[in-house]
């Protein structure tokens, strides 16, 4: 997983046994929560992973911005 300069764009590399592939988020308002790296990499949990690409802060589990419509 990789994120944006900005923290509003995260990209993730997924090897599924037979080949790659890339998926890409965007938020439209804020930025991703994104834990502090040690030695260059960040570990995360299944859980704190879907909060993080929910865009929910993982340290304090709450929507921090819900869209008006969708579309």
């Amino acid at each position: 997983m990789f994120r944006g300069r900005a923290g509003s764009l995260v990209k993730l590399i997924w090897h599924d046994g037979i080949g790659m592939s890339l998926y890409s988020k965007r938020l439209e308002n804020g930025r991703f929560v994104w834990p502090s790296a040690k030695d260059g990499t960040v570990s995360l949990t299944a859980s704190q992973l879907a909060c993080l690409l929910d865009g929910i802060d993982w340290r304090n589990p709450q929507y921090s911005w819900r869209p008006q419509s969708a579309g």
